[in-house]
């Protein structure tokens, strides 16, 4: 039979009990131990007659426990007491109030530096409403802090909560840093899990209008992003509205899987891999490209927005092309929520039907009100000049997840007997020999080697190729993958510079920060991946219903974004304005949405000579190497 616990060990027992619950309990325990004595001297003091040294009658109960409660306070006060009872009452009143009083003191220091660091760790819960929450942390964050930034300056007060694995004060400083006028923005950072249910509820997701997620760089982040959906969807709290949840995939087979998490919800995923893939291989072999995407989906210049027009129901597509003098319209939404770009010509705009349009502001997507566009048909080109179909000679330099879908990309748009030759440092073979089986129009070859190295370059013949790709090593530092990127660039540009034959060039860069360094290279493009992925996040986040509209936009089947001559639409060399390219690409049932100015293509200041959305009255004066920045089927 075991023994009964002695006094001594329940005590302790209970003693340790109390010291394990906190702050608030020790804090308790001191300050009922400290009125214990106060009372119980008062008691001896009032009820024994005890009395300073000459005065007169005793202390009433309440006036001694008040003499006891000073002494507990201050040890000074028993200086000038008399009497030989009272002071000893008193100096254990003053020995009991050093130890307890002072402990008690020291208890809520503690607990206050306890709440303190709690506060500096970010632990509190976000109270906020029709907030955005960016879930996660990654170099992407900054772009995507910009954006919103930008997007809400028509806002009075917005706020975007950041809860992430990282320290609440570096996340701020950094931002600090990073992002120098919030303007009416408020950013909150919150340290914490975000597959933790307890850690997702300090950002309050049930309240926020949109949730971003941000995955970690690693080997396998889409195990992060369908975890966190996971945790806001299945939320044993979560509200009964559906939640708008956009976020970014890398293996494709993980969409069905989100697709089933997210039923009831908007769920919103960028399939990466695929889209900057397509970005590449379209830009490769149309400079200037990966800026039009650029301009499109930053809230820096002019967006996609989407409006009813009533007035144009009943009318066609065609008609409602060259309505707008400030916007430039790029197709329907359907009232079904379809959106169709560039659609038929002919098609019937029907009520409740939206036009979407690239504008500056939804303020300014209002029809002009001419009953007659002011179309010059003397300038108008009809006919679209012979584009030759020989086979075509593309070099890629360097290797990442990316590469392969790149050149099955390619494989769409090039002529058959074309050829694409791979140069990496890494064993690749595996994966150039996975490639082969999947191509039609191109022979496909791989060599090892230093894509850095100026002698391998020069032999390499870089210039017999049509077309020159460099990709990020993306195994690598960012810093150190955008050097040796750097670095093959300037190889390159000099080979260029030293060859009459012209060959496009390129390049992928991981930091946006480096693309100022690349420019003196003088390259003909660059894609800033992560950069694009993250303005796309951004925009999708404000606005739910341009998923669609990207989809069908970076969609290899049906229409895209075309860089086209400018000689196939109107005459160069003569003032034009816009609604003459407008009709003249409409009559090829395609839609202008800008132009690119080839003498300004290395030009940051101007964008690299795009110009999107056009005032249509304005006249221009096209040289014949300018581009007509066109959505169009092929």
């Amino acid at each position: 039979m075991t023994d009964r616990p002695t006094f001594k060990k329940r005590f302790r027992y209970w003693f340790d009990n109390l010291m394990a619950s906190g702050t608030p309990a020790m804090v308790g325990m001191l300050a009922f131990t400290s009125l214990v004595v106060v009372l119980l001297a008062g008691a001896i003091i009032s009820f024994g007659g005890i009395n300073q040294e000459g005065a007169e009658g005793h202390l009433g109960f309440g006036e001694a426990a008040w003499e006891s409660l000073m002494r507990t306070f201050d040890a000074g006060t028993m200086g000038g007491d008399t009497g030989t009872g009272f002071r000893v009452v008193m100096l254990l009143v003053t020995i009991g109030g050093i130890f307890v009083v002072s402990a008690l003191i020291g208890v809520l220091n503690n607990g206050l530096e306890e709440q303190l660091e709690r506060l500096r760790k970010g632990r509190s819960q976000v109270l906020e409403n029709d907030h955005t929450i960016i879930l996660g942390w990654s170099p992407q964050i900054f772009t995507i802090l910009s954006e919103l930034v930008k997007a809400n300056e028509n806002r009075k007060k917005a706020h975007i909560v950041i809860l992430a694995g990282q320290d609440k004060i570096e996340m701020e400083e950094t931002i600090r840093e990073r992002i120098e006028d919030p303007k009416t923005t408020r950013i909150i950072c919150r340290h914490g899990n975000p597959i933790d249910l307890n850690d997702l509820e300090i950002a309050s997701p049930h309240t926020a209008r949109s949730i971003i997620v941000l995955p970690p760089d690693g080997d396998d982040p889409d195990t992060f992003v369908i975890k966190t959906v996971l945790a806001i969807t299945n939320n044993p709290n979560r509200r009964p509205e559906p939640y708008h949840i956009v976020t970014q995939i890398r293996d494709e087979k993980n969409l069905s899987v989100l697709e089933m998490i997210g039923g009831n919800d908007h769920i919103q995923p960028v399939l990466t891999g695929d889209l900057i893939a397509r970005v590449v291989a379209q830009t490769s072999r149309q400079s200037g490209l990966s800026v039009v995407y650029t301009e499109l989906l930053d809230f820096g210049g002019d967006e996609i927005y989407f409006r009813e027009f009533p007035e144009l129901a009943g009318k066609t597509y065609g008609e409602a092309l060259l309505a707008f003098e400030t916007s430039a319209a790029m197709g329907v939404r359907r009232a079904d929520g379809t959106a169709l770009l560039n659609p038929p010509m002919d098609l019937t705009l029907e009520s409740g039907d939206q036009v979407f349009a690239v504008t500056a502001d939804d303020d300014t997507l209002i029809l002009s009100g001419l009953d007659k566009p002011p179309v010059d048909a003397a300038v108008l080109r009809s006919g679209k000049r012979a584009e030759e179909g020989s086979p075509e000679k593309t070099l890629i330099l360097g290797w990442n997840r990316c590469a392969g879908t790149i050149i099955r990309e390619l494989d769409h748009y090039v002529p058959e007997g074309s050829e694409v030759r791979v140069v990496a440092e890494t064993d690749i073979q595996a994966e150039i020999e996975a490639c082969m089986g999947a191509l039609s129009n191109q022979a496909l070859t791989f060599q090892p080697g230093d894509t850095t190295s100026r002698q391998l370059l020069d032999g390499l013949k870089a210039h017999e190729y049509d077309h020159v790709i460099v990709l990020a090593y993306t195994h690598l530092d960012v810093q150190d993958a955008d050097a040796k990127t750097l670095v093959t660039l300037l190889h390159l540009r000099d080979i260029a510079v030293h060859d009459d034959t012209p060959f496009s060039i390129v390049s992928e860069m991981l930091d946006l920060r480096n693309r100022q360094l690349a420019e003196v290279a003088q390259v003909d493009d660059f894609i800033v991946s992560d950069h694009l992925i993250s303005l796309m996040l951004a925009q999708l986040s404000e606005n739910a219903s341009l998923h669609a509209v990207f989809n069908n936009i970076f969609d290899p089947e049906g229409s895209e974004i075309y860089l086209k001559p400018v000689e196939d639409y109107v005459a160069a060399g003569q003032p034009v304005n816009f609604y003459t390219v407008a009709e003249a690409a409409r009559r090829r049932d395609q839609t202008a949405i800008g132009y690119r100015v080839e003498a300004d293509a290395n030009d940051p200041a101007k964008a690299y000579g795009v110009v999107t959305n056009p005032k249509k009255s304005t006249m221009v004066t096209f040289h014949p190497d300018d581009r007509i920045i066109v959505v169009s089927e092929d």
